[in-house]
């Protein structure tokens, strides 16, 4: 039956799909990090400038958006795994079933 599923041409797009979706989030995660650590290695002067009046500066609430970043982009892929590819698997499974 393993055999079967692999050679199953829903579960090649399943495979597809999921791969696509992941790395294109892993590469929107990496550029986003990667960009704030570049942010933090050749533009400490703009990082440190505060907002308004008070002691925060401008890298607080960039760093915090990276972090909020992660969160939606993982609240994204959970979505899209329990809709999308869940049916797919589930479609995949039934005509399996049948067979």
């Amino acid at each position: 039956m393993t055999e079967r599923i692999r050679a199953n041409p829903k579960y090649l797009e399943l495979r597809r799909q999921r791969n696509v979706f992941g790395w294109s989030l892993t590469l929107a995660m990496l550029v986003v990090y990667y960009g704030y650590i570049a942010l933090i290695a050749f533009n400490k002067p703009f990082l440190s400038k505060p907002l308004g009046t008070g002691v925060t500066t401008i890298g607080v609430p960039i760093g915090m958006a990276v972090i909020v970043f992660t969160i939606v982009i993982t609240g994204i892929y959970v979505r899209r795994a329990n809709s999308r590819f869940d049916a797919l698997t589930r479609a995949i499974l039934e005509e399996e079933v049948k067979k």
